[in-house]
C-alpha cells in the first residue's frame, strides 16, 4: 500500500486526484503501477486502477491477470470495478472507502456481484486512515 501511496503523491503533484495503484504478480513482485492521469491526459478513463491493469496486461502480453493482486489507495469506482472483474485479478486491496462512488463494498459491490462470472477477493481499509488523509489534504489545499 505504501507503494500505491507514493503513486498517489505523483498524481497530486501533476494536479490530479491523489489515487495510486500497484499491480502485484502472483509471486508478489510489482508488475505495474499507475496513478490518476485524467488531468495530464484529458482522458476520463485514466484512473490509477485502469492504468495499472493496462500496463500489467501489456507486460504479460495477456489481458487475463489471474493470481494478481491490485492494491489501490481508494475504493474502486464502477468503471474500475468493471475493469477489475474483466481482468480476472484474484484480489483487490484498497485503503480509503469511497462512500460517494465506491463499487467494492460501500455504495455498490460490483466486484462481488454473484451474477458476474468472476469475483475477486476484496480486502478493505488497509492503511485506510492514511490514504484518506492524502485525499483530504489534496482537496483542502484546492
Amino acid at each position: 500500500m505504501r507503494r500505491a501511496m507514493d503513486e498517489a503523491v505523483a498524481a497530486a503533484r501533476a494536479g490530479d486526484v491523489p489515487v495510486g495503484a500497484v499491480l502485484l504478480a502472483p509471486d508478489g513482485s510489482v508488475l505495474a503501477t499507475g496513478h490518476n492521469e485524467r488531468e495530464a491526459t484529458a482522458d476520463p478513463t485514466a484512473h490509477a486502477e485502469v492504468l495499472a491493469l493496462r500496463r500489467g496486461a501489456a507486460e504479460l502480453g495477456e489481458w487475463r491477470l489471474p493470481g494478481c493482486t491490485l492494491v489501490v489507495t481508494l475504493e474502486p469506482c464502477v468503471m474500475c470495478a468493471g475493469a477489475i472483474v474483466q481482468s480476472r485479478v484474484a484480489r483487490v486491496v484498497y485503503g480509503a472507502v469511497d462512500e460517494k462512488a465506491g463499487a467494492a463494498g460501500s455504495l455498490w459491490d460490483l466486484v462481488r456481484d454473484r451474477r458476474l462470472n468472476h469475483r475477486p477477493e476484496v480486502i478493505a481499509g488497509v492503511l485506510g486512515d492514511e490514504c484518506s488523509a492524502q485525499l483530504t489534504a489534496f482537496f483542502r489545499d484546492r
